[in-house]
């Protein structure tokens, strides 16, 4: 598929984020009526006002009623929080645009990609999300009033604050924008999939694989963790990159089973090897499902294979923390697109090895002598 015929649903779909999420913020001062509490329960709505305070303008949707909102005194820095607001948006629109694109430009929805590009337009979505939250982040952190207190743990924090809302809307936008790509290239003669060595592609997500497991197994166990986030020392306002330099690096979380039942812990820990699992085989099918192996379509590939891992392994502890009768259904859903920034940092570099290994392949396969047909 063409840019230009790509650029079509990539900005059918940037739009399509931003106004459901701009929608999703506007509609939090919902959770302040009076009737919110007893129709949802406490529980759900202090979720609820979690996951929608990332996407709202008003600064009062973060604090509950009765808190102490509106003390005489207090500066007002709404325009401040406005502004970066405002960046918020622009930068999920201008991110989430880019990436679809790429995916679109290099894995259009036919010829048997249509689930594959729905998947990778899914994950992209929260990777836009978090790079928006991360962009606007300091002129939200400055609008508190704090914003020489700990900026770096603050920043950290609120990098990986687009929450399970962005999740969800982005499975609805990805279906969306899959259906226009496909009237697009309805008649763009798009090439089918095409043969990838076996063995080359195998090695490539195996390396790939093993470079995610660094993260998920070893940079993950609690007493690394610490150590990555006590790893910086000293004073000043900069004093603090442990907390930042941990949430890029770190895709999980885990520790002997102490405290716990066994079979608890094995569990828990079965769901860690199915994520490894998902991730090799993503990496196995994305080249496959490209028309063509470049070193950017494989970076954002790794990214999306990596974050459709994370949601299939939060997913599936869904069922095994038992807090429904203590938090309320919301709770199910609060861990959904956690970990992100650790993806994009792990994702991106996971598809770097798999990228010259099939180059490497491709390069071997075009220098082998080709038979000679008989005249």
């Amino acid at each position: 598929m063409t840019y230009r015929r790509a650029a079509i649903p990539a900005l059918v779909g940037g739009v399509l984020i931003t106004l459901l999420l701009w929608w999703a913020g506007a509609s939090a001062h919902a959770l302040q009526l009076q009737g919110a509490t007893r129709a949802l329960g406490i529980e759900s709505v202090q979720e609820l006002r979690r996951w929608l305070a990332p996407w709202a303008y008003d600064q009062s949707v973060l604090i509950a009623p009765g808190d102490g909102a509106g003390v005489s005194g207090t500066p007002d820095y709404s325009d401040l929080r406005r502004t970066g607001m405002q960046i918020r948006f622009v930068a999920l629109f201008l991110f989430y645009v880019g990436g679809a694109l790429l995916l679109l430009r290099r894995m259009p929805p036919s010829h048997g990609r249509t689930p594959g590009t729905l998947l990778a337009l899914w994950a992209w979505g929260p990777v836009a999300g978090t790079l928006a939250a991360g962009v606007s982040a300091p002129w939200l952190i400055a609008s508190a009033g704090q914003g020489s207190y700990r900026f770096l743990p603050q920043l950290a924090a609120g990098i990986e604050s687009s929450g399970p809302v962005a999740v969800l809307v982005a499975l609805l936008v990805a279906g969306l924008t899959v259906l226009v790509g496909r009237a697009v290239a309805k008649d763009a003669g798009t090439p089918p999939r095409s043969a990838v060595p076996v063995r080359a592609a195998r090695l490539g997500a195996t390396l790939g694989t093993a470079w995610i497991a660094v993260s998920l197994l070893i940079l993950s166990y609690d007493g690394v963790a610490a150590r990555i986030h006590t790893a910086f020392s000293g004073t000043g306002r900069l004093s603090e990159p442990g907390d930042l330099l941990r949430q890029w690096l770190i895709l999980g979380g885990w520790t002997a089973p102490a405290g716990k039942a066994f079979d608890d812990w094995l569990l828990y820990r079965l769901v860690d090897v199915l994520v490894l699992v998902a991730v090799w085989w993503a990496l196995r099918l994305l080249p496959g499902l490209l028309t063509r192996v470049t070193l950017p379509a494989m970076a954002v590939g790794g990214v999306c294979a990596t974050v459709l891992a994370l949601l299939t392994g939060q997913i599936l502890r869904i069922p095994l923390d038992d807090t429904l009768g203590v938090w309320g259904p919301t709770h199910f859903l609060s861990g959904l697109g956690q970990h992100v920034p650790a993806a994009l940092t792990f994702g991106a570099t996971a598809g770097t090895p798999a990228y010259v290994i099939l180059r490497l392949a491709g390069g071997r396969t075009a220098e082998a002598p080709q038979p000679v047909a008989a005249v």
